[in-house]
């Protein structure tokens, strides 16, 4: 009898992610290898994990031939180390996806070639540069790096012009290496995301529109299905399947959106497994994790149907007790096993239940015993 190799897929990046990629991998028969320049990477804790730098080729060319397809934990892996990666392994998504959701300014130009509209925005190379922009876009507006950004990081929010030089202190700096960017403030009424997935062979589906709630600039709390929205879920579906169509798009993205007077407005891409996709490990059919490994490694994709009605926690900076969720019905907990650091995600929580009125009450009560009413009213709100 011969004995039967289990695929293997490589991860570049070894954060939460890259963990939970690896726990979904496992159930297929799929082995998972981590590459990451930090030796305490969490995904090591569950995965075998490479420690190494983007310029390690040595490393990554030992990587390369002991997986079946590479994958990404971060949108910050360089471009050049993706493209490298794919002359010798299949990388997806692809090097030039990646690319294309690093830049927030061609981010943005795609969006509106792909007919999503987003906020008036201006490329800023230059103190000159941000008082033009601020003329033609006017304040409030952010002025935000074009590269490296993200959880609210590399960005500065301007009340009013008289902001220019504090913005300008803050970020100049890396106008010369990250590029800038200045967008106009959006006052919108909601914050989307809508997860997509795309295979190999071009099936393409999406999860149910997300509810997002957002503090300083981190993910707070997640809602999934958003409420009573078939046209903005038609809507943003049609919108991803053209930006996926478009870049030939392998793999689960989110696409981050903004609703104002009814309209939806593009705010940023990730191409990877998003925050805002977590509930689907318990509350869909089959979670975000698992259909990006199956799409990577040209499985047929699961269904992405909710199960009900989910909500997430975000635990930022340390975890709380985790008897409350324990104790809760329907109620998962995910310690991803990171120190405790102000800022840091370090795990979450799902909370489901069968229908809205159910998963309000639910939630009333986990907020109290958890001591976070003041983060779940919204959400609570929105269920009712």
């Amino acid at each position: 009898m011969t004995e039967r190799k289990q695929p293997v897929l490589g991860v570049l990046g070894g954060g939460q992610l890259a963990r939970m990629l690896a726990l979904a991998a496992a159930p297929l028969g799929i082995k998972t290898l981590v590459v990451d320049g930090s030796a305490d990477a969490c995904a090591g804790q569950v995965a075998p994990l490479v420690v190494a730098e983007w310029t390690d080729y040595a490393a990554l060319e030992a990587f390369a031939a002991q997986v079946d397809a590479v994958t990404f934990d971060f949108e910050n892996v360089p471009a050049e180390t993706a493209r490298w990666l794919a002359e010798r392994v299949a990388v997806f998504p692809s090097p030039q996806a990646l690319a294309a959701a690093q830049d927030r300014l061609a981010e943005k130009t795609l969006f509106r070639e792909c007919g999503l509209q987003t906020p008036e925005f201006m490329a800023v190379d230059s103190r000159k540069d941000l008082d033009q922009a601020l003329a033609r876009i006017g304040a409030p507006a952010i002025l935000k790096t074009r590269r490296l950004g993200y959880d609210g990081k590399g960005q500065f929010r301007l009340k009013t012009i008289d902001d220019a030089d504090a913005a300008w202190m803050a970020l100049g700096e890396q106008a010369a290496t990250l590029g800038l960017i200045l967008e106009a403030f959006v006052p919108f009424e909601r914050e989307l995301s809508v997860i997509a997935v795309r295979s190999r062979d071009g099936d393409f589906r999406t999860w149910p529109l997300t509810q997002n709630w957002h503090v300083d600039g981190v993910l707070s709390m997640s809602l999934a299905p958003a409420g009573d929205i078939d046209e903005l879920q038609q809507r943003a579906t049609a919108l991803a399947k053209t930006l996926a169509e478009r870049l030939d798009y392998v793999g689960v993205f989110a696409l981050e959106l903004f609703v104002k007077n009814g309209d939806l407005l593009g705010n940023e891409m990730a191409p990877r497994v998003h925050n805002s996709g977590h509930w689907t490990i318990e509350g869909a059919h089959t979670s975000q994790f698992e259909n990006h490994v199956r799409a990577v490694l040209g499985l047929p994709l699961g269904d992405t149907g909710a199960r009900g009605v989910s909500t997430m926690f975000n635990w930022i900076g340390d975890l709380p007790d985790a008897a409350p969720v324990l104790r809760a019905m329907d109620a998962h907990w995910h310690d991803y096993g990171k120190q405790a650091r102000p800022g840091r995600k370090v795990g979450h929580a799902t909370l489901c239940a069968p229908a809205a009125r159910e998963l309000a009450a639910r939630l009333t009560e986990l907020a109290e015993a958890l001591n976070r009413v003041e983060q779940a009213v919204p959400v609570v709100k929105a269920l009712r």
